[in-house]
């Protein structure tokens, strides 16, 4: 299926690995001009160079960095038609999980909400007037199936995306009259580097269940979340389901959340 999107200029966080780095892949594959954003450019990104794709090294907490994004995407390629705002999780130097209300203290909850919440309203601020100067555009934003689901863990980071999740429902009501669209992805637990890297999700898990980062994350975790398939989500399957919110192809779609997380909400 052709998604329309050949010359569509995209701006990406959280581009150089995981969900986000699938994602740069997918649109270039489809035609896009993208912008990765990331803190630095890894080795998998770096693999994906060519002139439709440009890195810009960035801090999303810094609350200046979304306006020069925004503006350096319109001097490398004349505007901008797609904003993914995937950068989230644990901010630099973090480590999650942390189980329990109290673990975090004020501060932990201002680091999050800055990189989780704060860092999305402030790229959508610079992103929207762009979009009306053009045709339009499409805003996904990445969120977590922990809003709809919460816990006694990570409390500070699904509040944050609580934020987002609403953020997304009120951007859609005001600006879909002015062809901008914005719908929020959900995905479960994925099989990312919050997961896999040394101290990640699975060596804590590990080192509190007694067991190891493997058995965490191919049995423990998908049993102990109830997972539907049995298996953590891979990038690439939440990747797709962001290319085509951004596509033309879903121009009736605004205001929606989308699920892609292993049959984690059980809710209706």
């Amino acid at each position: 299926m052709d998604l329309n999107l050949t010359n569509k200029i995209a701006l990406v966080t959280g581009a150089s690995k995981g969900i986000g780095l699938a994602t740069t892949r997918t649109l270039l594959a489809e035609g896009a001009r993208v912008v990765a954003v990331s803190r630095r450019v890894s080795p998998d990104l770096d693999a994906l160079s060519c002139p439709a794709l440009t890195h810009l090294a960035a801090d999303l907490t810094d609350a200046n960095t979304p306006a020069r994004l925004v503006a350096d995407t319109v001097q490398a390629y004349g505007g901008l038609d797609i904003l993914v705002n995937n950068a989230g999780g644990p901010p630099p130097g973090v480590q999650l999980p942390r189980f329990g209300f109290l673990a975090p203290d004020d501060r932990d909850w201002q680091l999050m909400f800055e990189f989780n919440l704060f860092s999305a309203v402030r790229m959508v601020r610079a992103a929207v007037p762009i979009m009306l100067e053009g045709s339009g555009g499409a805003i996904v934003n990445v969120s977590t199936g922990n809003v709809r689901q919460p816990a006694a863990m990570n409390v500070d980071y699904s509040a944050a995306k609580a934020g987002l999740a609403n953020l997304t429902k009120a951007l859609s009501e005001e600006f879909a009259p002015q062809g901008i669209r914005v719908n929020t992805v959900s995905p479960g637990p994925v099989r990312t580097a919050w997961w896999t890297e040394s101290g990640g999700a699975a060596d804590v898990l590990a080192a509190q269940f007694g067991t190891d980062r493997d058995a965490v994350m191919d049995t423990l975790a998908p049993e102990l979340m109830k997972l539907s398939t049995g298996r953590l989500v891979d990038p690439q399957e939440v990747a797709d389901v962001i290319v085509l919110l951004a596509s033309p192809r879903s121009g009736s779609t605004t205001g929606a959340d989308f699920a892609v997380d292993a049959g984690f909400l059980k809710a209706v």
